[in-house]
């Protein structure tokens, strides 16, 4: 029941956690840049990547998964950064457990509920019979009926690993995903509080946080910054890399020396 990983890099301990039908691979550039000031952990979230498969898709779940990460590899006062359901998992452990880590990083999610929206995700990833298919085109020319987006449809498609015998086989607990979806669209309780220093990174062509979110995260996180990235949607680190890193690191050099600030 340990979660999958990679390591590079040397300094303060700096976790990355991915999104829904997400996994380590995501982030590998942004992790090696990232890697030349920080000890860097990529992690698969359990029914990803190639970490365990599990029933219990809650986010109590997962953020008990990054606590026992923690104390297995013995890693303190990581900066711990998540994007999307990532993000979720990183605001959940953090409340939870103030006291073991330094900053927070959220990534395009906001800590509200989210109504469930990846139904047609689902319908088309399951109507793949994917232990009989010959080339990942054949998979992505199916899946089109169902998913437009050819970047989206590379990206889920990086789920899927060959199978030795032929065909393919996913790697997402795509049965355990489907049952749960709904817990991924779960708020974070609002009886909770944090003062960490927080950044928020919000696409601006993305809707997952809007203006009206705000005072939301604020009152949770009242130590927040709240950037917004201008040319990208929910996928910023990948649709722009460099004003992501340029934000990251401004807020890192710039926390331990002053008050995060509140920007909109």
């Amino acid at each position: 029941m340990q979660l999958n990983f990679k390591k590079m890099g040397k300094g303060q301990p700096f976790i990355i956690l991915h999104g829904l039908f997400g996994s380590l691979d995501n982030w590998q550039s942004i992790a090696r840049e990232l890697a030349s000031t920080f000890e860097v952990y990529l992690v698969d979230l359990r029914n990803h990547g190639d970490s365990f498969h599990h029933e219990d898709f809650s986010y109590d779940a997962m953020s008990k998964d990054l606590a026992i990460f923690l104390t297995t590899h013995t890693i303190e006062n990581p900066i711990i950064m998540g994007h999307s359901m990532g993000g979720k998992v990183a605001m959940n452990f953090a409340l939870k457990n103030p006291g073991h880590f330094d900053k927070l990083i959220v990534v395009d999610i906001a800590p509200k509920s989210y109504p469930v929206h990846h139904d047609r995700i689902l319908e088309g990833l399951s109507a793949l019979d994917v232990k009989n298919l010959t080339s990942r085109n054949e998979a992505d020319q199916q899946l089109a009926e169902y998913v437009p987006q050819r970047a989206v449809r590379q990206f889920l498609l990086k789920n899927m690993g060959r199978e030795k015998s032929g065909g393919f086989s996913w790697k997402i607990n795509l049965e355990g995903i489907q049952e749960n979806i709904g817990l991924v669209g779960d708020g974070i309780a609002d009886n909770l509080r944090s003062d960490k220093q927080t950044l928020f990174i919000v696409g601006k062509k993305s809707d997952y946080i809007k203006e009206e979110d705000i005072s939301g995260i604020r009152a949770i996180f009242a130590n927040s910054k709240i950037e917004w990235i201008e040319g990208a949607g929910h996928w910023v680190h990948a649709e722009q890399p460099q004003q992501f890193l340029a934000v990251v690191n401004a807020f890192l050099d710039g926390a331990s020396s002053k008050p995060a600030e509140q920007v909109k």
